[in-house]
């Protein structure tokens, strides 16, 4: 699989559901929904624990995440990564949301994704 053989739309048709569920779980702190696309590595990284301290921490600060706009799909041969402008329902201004696609075990998954 080389994603530099994918178009942007094509990433995107499968990034999309993928940050959308990302960021819906979240919202709920729902682990085991958040994790569904990670990658092994990824859930290595993220435990339910940090999910939840996390997350409470982002909604009492910013609140919860609102809408999101395409900046750019940056292509290698084994990963994309996407990203967006984010906004909050609490904080002022605009944000950077990312997330890197990978292909695994026949399946496209995150290997990294952060809001900052």
């Amino acid at each position: 699989m080389n994603f530099e053989d994918l178009s942007d739309t094509d990433i995107l048709e499968i990034a999309t559901p993928i940050m959308d569920n990302l960021m819906e779980a979240s919202t709920r702190i729902d682990y085991e929904a958040h994790v569904r696309d990670f990658s092994d590595r990824m859930k290595k990284v993220v435990s339910k624990e940090h999910l939840q301290k996390v997350c409470q921490q982002y909604q009492a600060e910013k609140g919860f995440f609102a809408e999101r706009q395409l900046v750019a799909v940056f292509k290698r041969p084994e990963s994309a990564a996407i990203v967006w402008k984010q906004r909050f329902t609490k904080a002022k201004g605009e944000f950077v949301a990312e997330l890197v696609l990978v292909h695994q075990n026949g399946r496209y998954l995150c290997d990294h994704a952060m809001v900052f």
